[in-house]
């Protein structure tokens, strides 16, 4: 199965489960985008190397991106309202997440460009 289609099955909640299996994946991307991305930007971030940091924030964009597609997609193929069992609701709130996940993420990568690398030169 290629990439496009199972993101496609993934996203009509197709591959398992019923119809908020989409939603919900979309859900889980995106909160854990969003999750990278808090903690490449706290403390524990400031404690990274400029190497982890940038990452990091690349993971958080991928996982951001991957889950707005997935709810854009399956809010594309859903039928029914909300409140019919589809995941219309969760797929609406994925999408902030991911978009979020993105913004944060691009936020901890350009600071990690601005920072000064960490060199030892003797």
């Amino acid at each position: 199965m290629s990439v496009p289609a199972a993101l496609m099955a993934a996203a009509e909640g197709g591959i398992i489960g019923d119809g908020r299996t989409g939603a919900n994946l979309a859900l889980a991307a995106g909160a854990l985008g969003l999750a990278i991305a808090w903690l490449v930007l706290s403390r524990a971030g400031r404690r990274m190397s400029t190497d982890r940091a940038r990452t990091g924030g690349l993971a958080a964009i991928a996982a951001g991106t991957a889950g707005t597609v997935l709810a854009v997609l399956h809010l594309a193929t859903a039928s029914g309202g909300p409140g019919t069992g589809n995941g219309l609701v969760g797929a609406v709130v994925a999408v902030p997440l991911g978009l979020g996940a993105v913004l944060l993420g691009r936020r901890a990568v350009t600071r990690s460009a601005a920072r000064p690398a960490d060199r030892t030169t003797v």
